[in-house]
């Protein structure tokens, strides 16, 4: 599966320790080389040499009041000082090159050259040229950027294991079925489309396809985000990593590999992860500019504190800048809100394609739902029932049923379903299909027939005033009526009973449209292929508000997008919502395209986000999440930038007058500080509410 080999990819990458991807010009790609068990590894042995470094400086010495004297101990500092900065430093050093030859400065190339500063004054030290204690904050300093580096890379591998989780929730064989009906264990990629697979109850299903026997409810939770089980039988579409909850199942496979829904989400959560938005390209700017503010602070102060005839102090101050602009908490600020929110809008259901869409969701003012499938659920119903004649409503849709049970037709199976439900069940024969007109079949060695006005007139029979007046109510509000006709032989034909069938109503629908008033939302809209009756019901029905809200219907899905683009030319923000059936120039036309119910269809490339659950309420976590993660976007840049611009003065020295200065070990813990302060912000993301049960 394709998200299975992406992951392995990563990790490949991040084995060889390869750090060069970290230029802070490259979106969230540039953490792709770093791993985190290699920085975890640098810095606990970095911590290990750095503790007798600092021991036995004579600097700390004094501080504490105590001495330590023994052979070589001068050599302690230069020799365990340059194994931290060749061991523990290396990764900033060869990032800091690349950052150079790339011609994109950033993080790496700062960390790189406030150590590589440190250093060279500590080896200047140890030869005599300066007086400077300083192999110690050299060693603090890139233990501290370690450990920074290292909670930076655990937090985003951590975010991107949607992914992986992804991958894992594939069994790694299956059950096939041969012909004779004997069970072979299979690896799942042997899988061919066509072949019948056992499903356990409790099991994993392997690939996508249809049950062919069997019933169970199954936990799709890892593809819609909706945590209840659903009832899945005979015919019904299953996919690859749900959860047989209750019994067991055949299902022939009809999607593996590439083209199964679980390898589209995961080529989607990867998309996501590696596209970057509007925010990130600010901090990317914001990270070469420091850099460059960074680099001429620590040559004022340089030139500055030399002047003043102190070359200690313009080292020392120099360097101190140096480490306190090296912009982790910026590095991170973006990245980790991404990564965040994408994994845990995957959870939900929710599958961002484009950072940019979820971006501009927040700024989203009207909301335009195509109707079929997405607020009602494109599927129709038995809404009214009426009989006369001595029938009773039971043995009337029973007979219904009954000449209806061998349609294809979708009013058929509406009025089949409706007896199933009620557990009414009769035997048919001599069925015949009347084109255009309707179905005729012997029940209970009567002939009946049933059909809409066509049929009654070509049969010429007159409809009874009580069925009149319920079919005119049912017409009214826009259901399909049908009726049910008794042909008796060499009898007159008579209606015994009237049925009104409606695409029912998401019951859903209703709260997602009062959520997005609450939302902010001023304009909803309807768009439909129906007429106009039926159009304005359902509007009502879902509490559309007269002369705010609007319904555009009787539209051909080729005029669909003319829609969008006329709301927008009255300068509105417009997300749409519809099924990507025929949705896709909408749904591409519109400031944001959400495809809804899209679980097994996943690749829908005109939309932006993907709601893999058929409920509309997942529109207003969209905008709810995009909402939240911009603002810990902008929380996190404003933090990072204002702890560089009141750090950079402090550090090169300007209230040294003041006796307040900040050494560059003191400078790389504040630094990391604000990193944890970042990270944590980010991490209250965890807290909006993003699946439908949870409204």
């Amino acid at each position: 599966m394709q998200h299975g080999h992406q992951m392995h990819g990563q990790h490949d990458a991040a084995a060889t320790g390869d750090p060069g991807h970290h230029g802070h010009g490259g979106g969230h790609d540039k953490h792709a080389g770093h791993d985190p068990e290699q920085f975890r590894r640098k810095f606990w042995l970095s911590l290990a040499l750095t503790i007798p470094i600092v021991l036995t400086s004579h600097l700390v010495m004094d501080w504490f009041g105590y001495s330590l004297d023994f052979p070589g101990i001068s050599w302690v500092g230069p020799v365990l000082g340059s194994i931290v900065f060749f061991y523990g430093g290396w990764p900033f050093l060869v990032g800091g090159v690349r950052e150079v030859r790339d011609r994109a400065p950033g993080m790496m190339l700062l960390i790189s050259t406030a150590i590589v500063v440190a250093y060279v004054a500590s080896v200047a030290t140890s030869l005599g040229v300066f007086d400077l204690d300083f192999w110690w904050e050299l060693a603090a300093l890139v233990t501290i950027m370690l450990l920074g580096h290292w909670q930076e890379m655990k937090a985003i591998g951590q975010a991107q294991g949607a992914l992986a989780a992804l991958a894992a929730l594939l069994p790694d064989d299956a059950e096939r079925l041969d012909d004779s009906g004997g069970v072979h264990r299979v690896p799942v990629a042997e899988l061919r489309v066509g072949d019948v697979v056992l499903v356990r109850s409790g099991g994993r299903v392997p690939a996508d396809g249809r049950i062919v026997d069997g019933a169970a409810e199954l936990d799709e939770s890892m593809i819609t985000g909706e945590s209840r089980p659903v009832p899945r039988a005979v015919g019904d579409r299953v996919v690859a990593g749900t959860v047989a909850t209750d019994s067991a199942l055949r299902v022939r496979v009809d999607a593996v590999g590439e083209d199964t829904a679980l390898a589209g989400i995961g080529r989607l959560v990867a998309q996501a992860q590696a596209s970057s938005g509007r925010a990130q390209v600010l901090a990317d700017r914001f990270a070469a500019l420091l850099f460059y503010v960074a680099a001429a602070a620590a040559l004022a102060t340089f030139v500055a504190w030399w002047a003043l005839g102190n070359g200690d102090q313009a080292v020392v101050r120099t360097v101190t800048v140096l480490v306190i602009a090296c912009p982790h908490a910026l590095g991170l600020a973006i990245p980790l809100v991404i990564a965040l929110s994408t994994a845990l809008s995957a959870r939900a259901g929710i599958l961002v394609k484009d950072r940019l869409a979820l971006e501009r969701m927040r700024t989203v003012d009207t909301v335009l739902f195509d109707k079929t499938g997405t607020l009602t659920k494109g599927a129709h119903t038995v809404t009214g029932l009426a009989a006369t004649g001595g029938f009773g409503e039971d043995e009337a849709l029973r007979l219904a049923a009954a000449v209806e049970a061998d349609s294809e037709h979708p009013l058929a199976k509406a009025l089949v379903r409706a007896a199933q439900d009620r557990g009414l069940r009769a035997g048919a024969r001599d069925f015949r299909s009347l084109t255009g007109r309707g179905v005729q079949a012997v029940v209970d060695d009567t002939t009946w027939a049933v059909g809409g006005p066509a049929l009654l007139r070509e049969l010429g029979v007159a409809v009874p005033d009580e069925l009149t007046r319920a079919a005119d109510g049912w017409s009214a509000r826009g259901a399909s009526v049908l009726h049910l006709v008794r042909l008796p032989q060499g009898g007159k034909p008579e209606v015994v009973a009237g049925f009104a069938l409606e695409d029912e109503v998401r019951p859903e629908a209703r709260a997602a449209i009062a959520e997005l008033r609450e939302q902010g939302v001023k304009k909803l809209v309807m768009i439909t292929g129906d007429a106009r009756p039926v159009a304005e019901a359902v509007a009502a029905d879902l509490g559309f508000r007269p002369g705010v809200d609007e319904v555009f219907a009787e539209v051909l899905p080729a005029d669909k997008d003319k829609a969008v683009a006329d709301l927008q030319a009255r300068g509105l923000t417009v997300a749409m919502v519809g099924d990507g059936v025929n949705d896709a120039p909408a749904l591409a036309r519109a400031d944001v395209g959400l495809a809804i119910g899209a679980g097994t269809d996943v690749a829908i490339e005109s939309a932006g986000v993907i709601l893999a659950s058929s409920d509309p309420r997942g529109v207003t976590s969209v905008i709810r999440l995009s909402r939240a993660s911009y603002r810990k976007m902008l929380q996190n840049l404003g933090w990072a930038a204002g702890y560089n611009v009141v750090a950079i003065p402090l550090a090169a020295g300007v209230l040294a007058w003041a006796g307040i200065a900040l050494s560059p070990a003191i400078a790389a813990v504040l630094m990391s500080a604000s990193t944890i302060v970042v990270a944590l912000n980010a991490q209250l993301l965890r807290r909006v509410r993003l699946t439908p049960d949870s409204h």
